[in-house]
């Protein structure tokens, strides 16, 4: 065996680097041309930069156990791209990993193989659906976040078309536009915008990264009507967490143009509150108003729902560490809400969560079963849940995080559970993470039947790309997920 040397590793990183540069115009390719989206255990490789895929690849070795190189995806890509797919995501790591764990042999009837539903075009059920039209109601926090989300994905087969976005008037129009697309370009928490926007004073419209985008003035929904601007059948986010019950809601539907209202906040009555991967396929055709549930939900149904399928939760406590938002003071003044009013930036403040009781919605197998608290704490993004559960079979902590590292790989809810095995991780390292929850690992306690999970979740965009997955639902775009299976 030759002997590494400081030069010989070097080298082979400026391999790598060279190979990842040459994988990212194929992605995109496939992207573009064929609707396949490659993905890395889950990791889109979409407009990624040569280190984040460097760095995908690392990741692999943490959940696997197994060192893979760039030298075998790229071999994958690069086969992809002359098969003539049909729409579909492809986890390029997991074919790579296959491939070397059968012994390598022959890489394009291995592809055809595993990817038999797409080659040469050839595509099994519903279609990936038309083209959607999406306004967003409100431009604040999540608003931004889901406009980012949206350009982002624009092109492929994603669909979802961001036509408009709907704020109160502000007085001077053409200052009001270079405000908002400043508030877009420039993040104090998720950093600068990936692209170019340029303001249309006079049109009162964004374009941004191509995307012309309408600004409509408005104070309440029936002043709007959207086909005035060439919009239609379109689904109407309503971020601003003004209304939400079915009157309320019900304000978007009466406006030309508007088909379905998606809520970012939990829904109240009878309107259907959705964690995507757990219960979004009760949506159903005749539901033209759904909640996309709250942050919190959406971290901890994912894992709560993997605990109870393995372990049955008989009851537990839901602790939530909250990052401070827009609802509390800067500084002590009158809040509605108990003790919010008190400075978000000076203190820990003791508030409730409806998170627990939520839960039931998505998940109603665990009705009465959950309490919860919450700590809004001073830091401005990603929050953690502290699960405290009383199970019904018995297990230990390693046993434990190894289930829901394999939940993180190859099960259903591999978007919604992200999973971590590090002693140093803090909050800031999971800004912008896209999952719905990432496990602790290093945190679990496991004794017997009494286990302590800790999630972490970008409250802010891990949530908005939940939204996202909830109007590709409701949208009817579709995509099969391959290879089914990775072991």
């Amino acid at each position: 065996m030759s002997q590494s040397t400081p030069d010989n590793v070097f080298q082979q990183w400026q391999n790598n680097e060279a190979l990842a540069e040459q994988m990212i115009p194929l992605v995109g390719r496939l992207y573009r041309q064929n609707n396949v989206v490659a993905t890395m255990f889950g990791r889109s490789l979409i407009k990624r930069s040569v280190i984040r895929i460097l760095k995908d690849h690392r990741f692999v070795r943490k959940l696997e156990g197994t060192e893979l190189s760039v030298a075998d995806t790229f071999a994958i890509v690069e086969a992809l791209v002359e098969l003539n797919l049909a729409p579909a995501h492809v986890d390029v790591g997991k074919l790579a990993v296959m491939f070397k764990k059968q012994g390598g042999g022959d890489l394009n009837a291995f592809l055809r193989k595993e990817l038999a539903e797409i080659v040469d075009g050839y595509r099994e059920g519903a279609s990936t659906g038309e083209p959607q039209d999406v306004v967003l109601y409100g431009f604040g926090r999540i608003g931004r976040l889901l406009a980012r989300i949206l350009v982002e994905k624009a092109g492929g087969g994603n669909l979802l078309r961001l036509r408009a976005i709907v704020v109160r008037g502000r007085g001077d129009v053409a200052k009001d536009l270079e405000k908002r697309a400043s508030l877009l370009r420039r993040d104090s928490v998720h950093g600068p915008f990936d692209g170019t926007i340029v303001v249309d004073a006079e049109a009162r419209t964004l374009t941004v990264n191509g995307n012309v985008i309408q600004v409509i003035y408005a104070d309440s929904p029936s002043e709007i009507d959207y086909t005035a601007y060439g919009i239609d059948n379109a689904v109407i986010v309503d971020n601003t967490g003004i209304w939400r019950d079915e009157a309320g809601l019900g304000q978007h539907l009466a406006c030309n143009g508007a088909a379905k209202a998606l809520l970012t906040a939990p829904g109240k009555g009878d309107i259907k509150n959705v964690v995507f991967g757990i219960n979004h396929e009760t949506i159903g055709s005749d539901d033209r108003i759904v909640s996309a549930a709250s942050c919190t939900t959406n971290a901890i149904v994912p894992v709560l729902k993997v605990l109870n399928d393995e372990f049955g939760v008989v009851t537990g406590h839901v602790e939530t560490v909250h990052a401070y938002t827009n609802d509390q003071n800067l500084i002590d003044n009158y809040h509605k809400g108990d003790r919010r009013g008190r400075s978000a930036a000076l203190n820990m403040v003791l508030t409730e969560t409806g998170a627990a009781k939520a839960v039931a919605k998505a998940l109603p197998e665990l009705e009465g079963k959950l309490t919860g608290n919450a700590i809004r704490v001073p830091t401005p993004n990603v929050s953690m849940a502290i699960l405290n559960l009383t199970l019904e079979k018995g297990t230990d902590a390693a046993s434990l995080n190894d289930y829901l590292r394999r939940m993180s790989i190859d099960s259903a809810y591999q978007k919604q559970i992200d999973f971590v095995d590090s002693p140093e991780v803090v909050s800031s390292d999971f800004v912008g993470n896209r999952h719905a929850g990432i496990v602790d690992a290093k945190a679990t306690i496991a004794n017997g039947n009494h286990v302590v999970v800790y999630v972490w979740y970008d409250n802010e965009f891990g949530y908005s790309c939940q939204v996202v997955r909830i109007l590709q639902h409701m949208s009817n775009v579709r995509f099969l997920k391959l290879p089914h299976q990775a072991h």
